[in-house]
């Protein structure tokens, strides 16, 4: 891009790399970097985006095969899935979220100054809340049984949770003190990210029969939505645009109105009117850009790993289509539930053989989008 060009981009910019490259001299440009060096130098938190995925994609295999009271033919077939292959997916989501955070921690000693960008970045920080989401949704589709009134799991709950609610006073405090133009200018479709980790504690939290402290989360990460929504929905021409290869995280509009439906429907005991209108929205939503494939055209021309951001809000929502159908019960409700969730699985599928071909290029050929 010439220099006329990116001068008339808006300052500052929506979503940059927020990565950290030292300046190389002459010397280090004749010594060529270790492979986990060069895996540190592109590992951001971003890469989180996999492990969202998986374990989503895990806790809805699971809640397919558990046994149901819907007595739909439809969901007595999907039902019969092989236990063996949502088994396969778990281990293979909990190797996924290990490794990942083993090389965030590891990025933490070797790269402090590089975590700490990301810590301040407006993007960045927004992927901080996805390995403790993950653990969460991890937990949630283990397995094994989960005692709801194991003391280990109420301590492990408290351990994902205390990092979100941290992270929840850092960003929406800033939001807070710093009013309507700071706002504006930082707020990106990542920032939903945060209010999906208020929602997935709290549908932990309605599991575990903790409904006042699920209601806290819930009540917490929905005011912000309304607030993110609306700034999101009328972003000024300052907030700048999101990148071409980032599009994708467009589709992270759907995944919020879609936990929050199900959550909803785990805090009340029933999918009632409420999930259902949270339904509508984020159905209406994907729909909106599944109509728009211009879009996302061009960010589809290179591999990169911002694509997984279309896999988890797409499971959130064929999730929250199983609660629907057995709500509803009728023919064409259970027919929308069987096409998102083969939409779901198809695309994870998809993701899933599209980067074990393209390992190289993730880790080591420096693939920069965050």
């Amino acid at each position: 891009m010439d220099s006329q060009s990116s001068d008339s981009q808006p300052h500052p910019e929506l979503v940059v790399d927020i990565s950290i490259s030292a300046i190389e001299t002459p010397d280090d440009q004749s010594k060529k970097p270790s492979t986990a060096l060069r895996m540190l130098r592109n590992f951001h938190g971003g890469y989180f985006r996999i492990c969202l995925s998986l374990c989503s994609q895990a806790l809805l295999w699971k809640t397919l095969i558990q046994p149901t009271a819907d007595e739909h033919a439809l969901r007595h077939v999907l039902s019969k899935l092989p236990s063996a292959a949502f088994t396969f997916l778990w281990g293979l989501a909990l190797v996924t979220l290990v490794l990942l955070s083993l090389l965030y921690v590891l990025m933490c000693f070797l790269q402090f100054g590089k975590v700490k960008a990301e810590f301040l970045h407006p993007v960045g920080v927004n992927y901080l809340f996805a390995p403790w989401t993950s653990s969460i949704l991890l937990l949630q589709s283990a397995p094994f049984t989960m005692p709801k009134n194991a003391v280990y799991c109420q301590v492990i709950w408290w351990v994902l949770v205390i990092p979100i609610a941290a992270l929840d006073i850092k960003i929406y405090g800033q939001w807070f003190t710093k009013g309507k133009r700071f706002l504006s200018r930082v707020a990106n479709p990542a920032s939903q990210l945060s209010v999906v980790a208020n929602l997935v504690g709290a549908r932990a939290a309605a599991y575990m029969g903790w409904r006042e402290v699920a209601l806290c989360l819930f009540s917490t990460g929905m005011a912000h939505y309304l607030v993110l929504f609306v700034t999101l929905y009328q972003r000024l021409p300052e907030s700048g645009e999101v990148p071409m290869m980032l599009r994708p995280v467009f589709f992270l509009f759907i995944a919020t109105p879609s936990m929050a439906s199900v959550a909803w429907g785990s805090i009340n005991g029933s999918f009632d009117v409420a999930s259902k209108m949270l339904f509508y929205l984020s159905l209406f939503l994907f729909m909106a850009l599944a109509s728009r494939p211009i879009l996302f055209r061009k960010s589809m021309r290179k591999f990169s790993v911002a694509w997984w951001a279309y896999s988890f809000p797409l499971t959130i929502l064929a999730m929250a289509s199983i609660d629907y159908a057995q709500a509803v019960k009728g023919g064409v409700a259970h027919v929308l539930m069987l096409l998102l969730i083969l939409v779901s699985v198809l695309v994870c599928f998809a993701l899933m053989a599209v980067t074990s071909l393209n390992l190289n290029i993730v880790f080591l050929g420096g693939e920069n989008p965050s």
